[in-house]
C-alpha cells in the first residue's frame, strides 16, 4: 500500500508554517493516542502515520527533501515491509531472507511475558534449552550497505555469519541452535546473537535507505553551473549542477543508496550542495563584484 502524502496526513497545506504543523500534529496525536483508543487497531495505525509525518515535516532538511523527492527522499520504500524486513517490532525480532534479526531489548518476548504475567512458558522452555550466546561483529559502512560474510569464534569453533545487504548499526542476527548445547534432558541448543556495529564513513551518512552527503562549490560555479565528482558507495559519479543553484539545494542520485527490498532495489543518495562565499578577495575581484552589484541586470542573483 502506497503511503499517503504527509501534508494530507496532518491536514495542512504544503506551505504550512512550523507552528501550523506543530498544532495540527498535537491535535491529531491527542485524538488517536493509543491510551484514548485501547485496542483500536485503526487508531493505532493512524497514530503511527501521524508521528511519521510529523517527524519529516518538523525537520527542515527532511521536509526540503520530501518536498522535492517525495517519500523516496526520506525513507526509500513507499509502502510495505521496509527494507524487505518484516515482523512485529514489539516482538524483539524480524525476518529477512530467512534469517532472524533482533533489536537488543535484553531478553525475548516469552521471557518478558512469563515474568510479568506468570505464563510459565518461558521458564519451561528455558529448562529444556541451552544457553544463549552473544558476540559482535564490526562492519565498514560499505559492508553494511552491500552485505558480507564474517567469521566469529564460539566455543573455539570457526563459524561463518552471512550479513545481508542493508543491515544497520545496532541490529543483531539470531542464529538458532548455534549457542550453548542442550542441558541434560533438554532437546534444544541455545541461540547465538551476533550484534552488528557499523563504522562511520568519513563523508557519508545514512538515514534508513537513504545515503546523505554534502558537496561544496564556489559561488561562481553555482552561478554559471558546473559538473562535480561525488563520492558514493559505488565510486565517484559525475553530477551536473545547473546554473543558479542556491546553497542547500538537494540533488538525488537514484539507486545509489541502501538496499531496502529483497529484490535489490536501493534508495537514493541525496547530495546537498553548499555554496561557499569567498573570504579573501583580491582588489580586482572586489572591483568585479562591485561592478556586478551596480549592474541593473543582476543575472543569476537577480
Amino acid at each position: 500500500m502506497a503511503k499517503r502524502d504527509y501534508y494530507e496526513v496532518l491536514g495542512v497545506s504544503k506551505n504550512a508554517s512550523d507552528d501550523e504543523i506543530k498544532k495540527a500534529y498535537r491535535k491529531l496525536a491527542v485524538k488517536y493516542h493509543p491510551d484514548k483508543n485501547p485496542g483500536d487497531k485503526e487508531a493505532e495505525a493512524k497514530f503511527k502515520e501521524i508521528n511519521e509525518a510529523h517527524d519529516v515535516l518538523s525537520d527542515k532538511q527532511k521536509r526540503a527533501r520530501y518536498d522535492q523527492f517525495g517519500h523516496a527522499g526520506v525513507g526509500g520504500a513507499s509502502g510495505g515491509a521496509y527494507g524487505g524486513f518484516s515482523g512485529n517490532p514489539f516482538g524483539g525480532g524480524f525476518n529477512y531472507n530467512g534469517q532472524t534479526f533482533n533489536f537488543d531489548f535484553g531478553g525475548g518476548l516469552d521471557d518478558i511475558l512469563g515474568n510479568l504475567f506468570g505464563f510459565g512458558t518461558a521458564g519451561s522452555r528455558r529448562a529444556r534449552k541451552g544457553a544463549d550466546y552473544q558476540t559482535a561483529v564490526t562492519l565498514t559502512f560499505e559492508e553494511a550497505i552491500f552485505g558480507t560474510t564474517k567469521t566469529v569464534t564460539v566455543d573455539g569453533s570457526d563459524l561463518k555469519v552471512k550479513i545481508p545487504a542493508g543491515i544497520d548499526d545496532g541490529m543483531s542476527i539470531r542464529l538458532r541452535g548455534k549457542g550453548g548445547p542442550a542441558p541434560e534432558g533438554g532437546t534444544e541448543s541455545g541461540d547465538l546473537y551476533v550484534r552488528v556495529r557499523v563504522k562511520p564513513h568519513k563523508s557519508l551518512t545514512r538515514e534508513g535507505a537513504i545515503i546523505l552527503s554534502e558537496e561544496k562549490i564556489d559561488m561562481v560555479d553555482a552561478a554559471l553551473g558546473c559538473e562535480i565528482d561525488v563520492e558514493t558507495v559505488d565510486g565517484k559519479i559525475t553530477m551536473k549542477v545547473p546554473a543558479g543553484t542556491q546553497s542547500g539545494t538537494p540533488f538525488k542520485l537514484s539507486g545509489h543508496g541502501v538496499p531496502f527490498r529483497a529484490d535489490g532495489d536501493r534508495g537514493p543518495h541525496i547530495v546537498t550542495v553548499i555554496v561557499e562565499t569567498p573570504k579573501n578577495l583580491s582588489r580586482k575581484q572586489k572591483e568585479l563584484l562591485e561592478e556586478f552589484k551596480k549592474n541593473k541586470k543582476r543575472g543569476f542573483w537577480g
